[in-house]
């Protein structure tokens, strides 16, 4: 099947960020909050996700379930969003504007991957 070329680019995104989770893994570390637990094992499983949730959606039979776990992945990222909007350390320097604005980002990318949910 023939997806269109975004598609692939938004695939592509999920595989980088993710392997990008087994190269910097202290820079996520950092900003995990502290309420949740074992933050170096969860920054290597999000990645792991990222990277098979990306290639997945290239895959006609793993597609659709693929996005709706990309869906509840960026989800649950935005916990991350908000406490490096309350915490300096978490921040990475980061500053206030940007901070903010990951928010609707996470949002945007929801629905980038939800547009797919119907090709």
């Amino acid at each position: 099947m023939n997806y269109p070329w975004h598609l692939y680019v938004m695939a592509a995104l999920y595989v980088v960020a993710g392997i990008n989770h087994f190269i910097k893994p202290k820079f996520y570390t950092r900003i995990m909050p502290y309420y949740i637990p074992k933050h170096t094992l969860l920054v290597y499983l999000s990645g792991t996700a990222e990277v098979i949730l990306g290639i997945s959606v290239c895959i006609p039979a793993l597609k659709n379930i693929a996005i709706i776990f990309i869906i509840l992945m960026l989800l649950m990222f935005l916990l991350v969003h908000f406490y490096m909007l309350s915490d300096k350390k978490a921040s990475a320097g980061l500053p206030t504007w940007a901070l903010i604005s990951r928010i609707p980002l996470q949002f945007l990318l929801m629905h980038w991957a939800y547009s797919y949910l119907s090709l």
